[in-house]
């Protein structure tokens, strides 16, 4: 079932968005060669709960940290620990809020230190095709509208989007109905309507779309060990088009 939400309801996801895009600006500082994906777990659920805020994934199913950290290969649902950033790597880091009883979701691949042009193609197309599956976020279009901007972005520029992982409603639970694919025909699925609430969030590969999980049966890399990139924002459907729901008050 779809649970569209009332204004009050998206601008109570909105205050949580504010701190989950906080969180991302706080971790972008922190994320440099010599730091562990552990020092940003510790950062982020800090300020967090300094916000009245509750890291949503903590928990959650059973997840043991307050953020997901991704280095390189792996997709999404890495777990925060040892792993020290070096020089040229990529770091998915996805962060979720509850606050007041709302939850809110946004990613965001770091580049830590300097990346070669592979890798900043990757993240560039990655966050294009994000932006235009958000265009599509509007009243009368249909779910796989949005798919169909983000599959056709990726692949135009020679990469893969994940197709076993999907973006997700989202309100005052972490997931809800309608699954929003990273791929598909546009006109199909669920029509979009105003009050309706998405996690927009591209995965997209380097090399093919196939995925793995680890033994830790959370992390999720790339089949042929090419890097991955992950763009994510909650976004309202409104009468008058898209609000990105995830930015910092500056937006």
């Amino acid at each position: 079932m779809i649970v569209r939400k009332s204004r009050t309801e998206i601008e109570a996801m909105r205050r949580a968005g504010r701190v989950v895009a906080e969180t991302l600006a706080r971790l972008g500082e922190l994320a440099r060669p010599g730091a562990t994906t552990g020092d940003l777990d510790e950062a982020a659920e800090e300020y967090i709960r300094s916000e009245g805020g509750v890291p949503t994934f903590k928990g959650y199913r059973g997840f043991p940290a307050a953020i997901c950290t991704s280095p390189n290969s792996m997709v999404v649902h890495g777990i925060p620990g040892t792993y020290r950033l070096e020089d040229g790597d990529l770091l998915s880091v996805d962060v979720g809020v509850t606050l007041d009883g709302f939850v809110a979701d946004s990613a965001f691949t770091f580049a830590v230190g300097e990346i070669d042009s592979d890798a900043e193609r990757l993240l560039e197309v990655c966050q294009a095709a994000l932006a235009a599956g958000i265009e599509q976020a509007r009243a009368g279009k249909h779910v796989q509208d949005i798919s169909f901007a983000v599959q056709r972005t990726t692949e135009a520029a020679g990469f893969s989007v994940v197709r076993s992982l999907v973006g997700h409603g989202i309100g005052r639970s972490m997931h809800e109905d309608p699954q929003v694919p990273n791929f598909g025909e546009p006109g199909r699925g669920p029509l979009l309507q105003p009050g309706m609430t998405l996690a927009i969030e591209p995965m997209i590969n380097a090399g093919g779309p196939d995925v793995w999980m680890a033994d830790d049966r959370w992390s999720i890399s790339t089949d042929d060990g090419s890097l991955s990139a992950h763009f994510e924002h909650t976004v309202a459907v409104t009468e008058n088009g898209p609000v990105v729901l995830t930015q910092t008050q500056e937006h």
